[in-house]
């Protein structure tokens, strides 16, 4: 049956090689090239006769990080291995590259004698470049991922805290109203004691001061009812650095008590914005007194002003031992201190309703340790925010 069938010429075979798509080469058993089909000069750009006489072929048209995984197939391939799919990057004569997926084979005559390998390369640039996009886009996906992960974990902390804070809402109204009462009485007494005391006088203008710090007092009372049902805070123009002096001057003596020293460093001329005042007052007292606590006996606690067009930041640093790096997702949480069992420890409640306060007008609290120690508490305003009433009549 086998003879009955016609005799194919050796051109027709050697037809069928020379105009196969992938590149083809055959070698001789100790690796020199043999034969090469004309594929290689639409893939590589060199011609059959070039690659015939290049030395250490097809070193020049591998990309110079791939040569010495080519390397070992053909060391490999004159052991009379069989192997595919080993990708490397072809460069082109004119200069680009592409990506080729190589195989081989030995080869065998009717005795059985080894009579070298062949090689296949297939351009597979596409396949690679699908991958890559595929690779990319599962990187993507892994980092939506973890970027909803982080999320929902933000989200679940945020509940817990708002959880602890509802119960801080009950105990808030009832400690508000106990205050509002003997807060009245102080105000009334101190209207009579204030009304005797003459303009010129040379302390009148503490009087002053006190007379805002209680009724600073009396909006803070209000904000505690008010701390879970928030009314957009009442605003008006002032002088921050005015603002801030005031707060530095009120903790002065807590400052002395400790033997720590308050620097103040304001731009020419100040800063002027439209704010809640007492709640931002409210929040500088809160950091200033921390950073106070915070430092040891002769440090200095800095209290510096940045701003731009859009907002003002309230730069206030300690030479304390800054804040444990467990610690810094915590300190904002309502009843957290660092400072527990010691004798003027509060109740954890300072950064959490300081927080809340500059939240409320769109600004945030930024807080680093810094490499010579200590921490950097930054509140961040805007340089203006609208009153409720302002809404209201829009």
């Amino acid at each position: 049956m086998r003879d009955s069938l016609p005799r194919i010429d050796d051109k027709v075979f050697r037809a069928v090689a020379d105009f196969t798509y992938d590149w083809e080469s055959w070698h001789a058993p100790d690796g020199r090239l043999v034969w090469v089909n004309t594929a290689v000069e639409r893939i590589t750009g060199y011609a059959v006769e070039e690659c015939l006489a290049m030395p250490g072929y097809p070193e020049d048209m591998i990309a110079p990080e791939d040569r010495g995984r080519v390397a070992d197939v053909l060391r490999a391939a004159r052991d009379a291995t069989t192997g595919e799919d080993v990708e490397f990057r072809c460069v082109h004569r004119s200069g680009s590259v592409r990506w080729m997926s190589l195989a081989w084979q030995p080869m065998y005559g009717e005795s059985d004698e080894f009579l070298g390998f062949r090689t296949s390369v297939r351009d597979v640039t596409e396949r690679h470049s699908l991958r890559e996009q595929l690779r990319l886009y599962a990187e993507h996906l892994e980092h939506l991922v973890q970027e909803r992960t982080h999320q929902l974990r933000a989200l679940e902390q945020r509940q817990r805290q708002m959880e602890k804070l509802a119960a801080l809402g009950q105990l808030a109204a009832g400690v508000a109203h106990e205050i509002n009462n003997p807060l009245a009485g102080m105000r009334n007494a101190f209207e009579l004691f204030k009304t005797d005391v003459p303009r010129e006088h040379e302390h009148f203008e503490l009087l002053e001061l006190i007379d805002r710090e209680i009724e600073r007092i009396s909006l803070i009372t209000h904000q505690m009812y008010q701390l879970y049902r928030r009314t957009p805070p009442q605003t008006s123009d002032f002088s921050l650095t005015r603002a801030i002096d005031e707060v530095v001057y009120l903790s002065e003596n807590s400052a002395r008590q400790r033997g720590v020293i308050l620097e103040t460093r304001f731009p020419d001329g100040g800063i002027d914005v439209k704010l809640a005042e007492g709640e931002v007052k409210q929040v500088l007292f809160n950091l200033i007194r921390n950073a106070i606590q915070a430092s040891p006996e002769g440090g200095r606690v800095r209290i510096a002003t940045h701003s731009d067009d859009r907002e003002v930041g309230v730069r206030i640093a300690d030479e304390g031992p800054g804040v444990d790096e467990a610690d810094l997702s915590r300190i904002f949480d309502p009843f957290f201190t660092t400072r527990q069992g010691e004798a003027d420890a509060g109740m954890g409640l300072g950064l959490s309703v300081s927080r809340s306060l500059v939240e409320a007008m769109g600004g945030r609290i930024d807080v680093v340790n810094t490499p010579s120690g200590g921490a950097v508490f930054t509140a961040v305003f805007p340089m203006t925010l609208e009153s409720t009433s302002s809404r209201d009549d829009e």
